[in-house]
């Protein structure tokens, strides 16, 4: 089952949509090129019950 979210760029601050498959884990770390400014973005992410948690920040 994968979830359906947004983050928002770390770059230009616009909303991008993400699948985050639960399968790989409830804590996971990606990098996500953005829709909009395509520079990348490492996503840090944690699924719990409830929510699912998304922080964003610039790729070193």
């Amino acid at each position: 089952m994968d979830l359906y979210d947004t983050f928002l760029c770390a770059y230009c601050g616009e909303e991008n949509a993400i699948f985050i498959e639960p399968e790989d884990g409830l804590r996971q770390t990606l990098t996500v090129d953005c829709e909009i400014c395509c520079r990348p973005n490492l996503l840090r992410i944690l699924i719990q019950e409830d929510r699912t948690v998304i922080e964003a920040e610039p790729e070193s």
